[in-house]
């Protein structure tokens, strides 16, 4: 392996909680119905596909309104702190040191930057990938793929660390081998777990032994 490209939330960042508060509270302010299923069908889609999701719930305005106001509310959540996991500060800096580092996340641009730079973290990523610059998001492997050619290393020497079903779909359609840290709020699908080449408990278990 030479290179590891992490998923952001809900890998690095505990962010999936918020995302979720955030957007249920923003489709019912602007007469949306949350579904039973919409956080699970949300996770992973580009800021485009899931702002037009939202107002197939019902939401009164138009899809660029709907992602300009939660990306707007998210901001402001992080203003208070970045919700880091326990460990994904030295995971990141552990990994940097033998490995060249990627990041193919489906927040905005906007919100990646926030994290990376209020977490110190910017440095050790060679590139960071938002699904806005590609043409799918998450299942489709497009942002992996997009990484993987931003960083000039052939998907299948790359190994990726992802949390959901669509992460780790996503992934795996890459090419990468694909190395899944669950969340235990949002366990991903028996079906999309089964792809995972490795399964750790936590990011103290992400270790240089663990990718080699």
């Amino acid at each position: 392996m030479e290179a590891c490209v992490f998923d952001l939330d809900g890998v690095l960042v505990d962010s999936e909680p918020v995302w979720e508060q955030v957007r249920r509270a923003f489709v019912a302010d602007h007469g949306g119905t949350w579904q039973p299923d919409t956080q699970s069908r949300l996770m992973g889609m580009s800021t485009g596909e899931w702002a037009a999701y939202l107002h197939e719930l019902g939401v009164r305005l138009t899809p660029d309104e709907i992602a300009a106001g939660v990306v707007d509310q998210m901001a402001e959540r992080y203003q208070d702190g970045v919700p880091l996991l326990p460990g994904a500060r030295e995971a990141v800096r552990r990994l940097a040191g033998h490995f060249t580092l990627g990041l193919a996340s489906s927040s905005p641009r906007r919100l990646i930057d926030v994290v990376l730079d209020a977490s110190e973290l910017r440095e050790y990523f060679v590139t960071t990938v938002s699904t806005e610059e590609v043409a799918r998001g998450k299942p489709a492997p497009d942002g992996y793929l997009e990484a993987a050619r931003r960083l000039e290393i052939y998907p299948k020497d790359c190994v990726a660390v992802e949390d959901s079903s669509n992460g780790l779909r996503s992934a795996h359609a890459a090419g990468m081998r694909v190395i899944a840290v669950p969340h235990p709020g949002y366990p991903p699908d028996d079906d999309a777990l089964a792809l995972a080449w490795q399964i750790l408990p936590d990011l103290d278990a992400l270790t240089i032994e663990a990718l080699t």
